[in-house]
């Protein structure tokens, strides 16, 4: 299993359906342009950070991106969940 598959303690249900993983594998081949598209994406959203692949805002929006899932799917995470995907996204991207 590739080290970009989240298992989630238990099942988590999104626009009626149920997921049990999600994939974020496509983290691998995003473009510096993904990257500097997700940065105007957190910038106005409100949000604001000194560095902001250090956020969970941030991370949901890389992980949108490299999973084709819509941010309302990371955003709607429980908690523990979130913070797995925070951590990968942060890990791929200060590796």
């Amino acid at each position: 299993m590739s080290e970009f598959v989240i298992q989630f303690r238990k099942p988590y249900k999104f626009e009626g359906k149920e997921y049990k993983e999600v994939d974020l594998s496509g983290i691998e081949t995003l473009s510096t342009k993904d990257l500097i598209d997700a940065d105007k994406q957190f910038n106005t959203s409100g949000q604001m950070a000194i560095m902001n692949e250090m956020t969970t805002g941030y991370s949901c929006i890389i992980a949108s991106k490299a999973s084709g899932k819509p941010i309302e799917f990371f955003e709607s995470l429980p908690a523990g969940e979130g913070l797995k995907v925070k951590n990968r996204v942060m890990g791929f991207l200060n590796a």
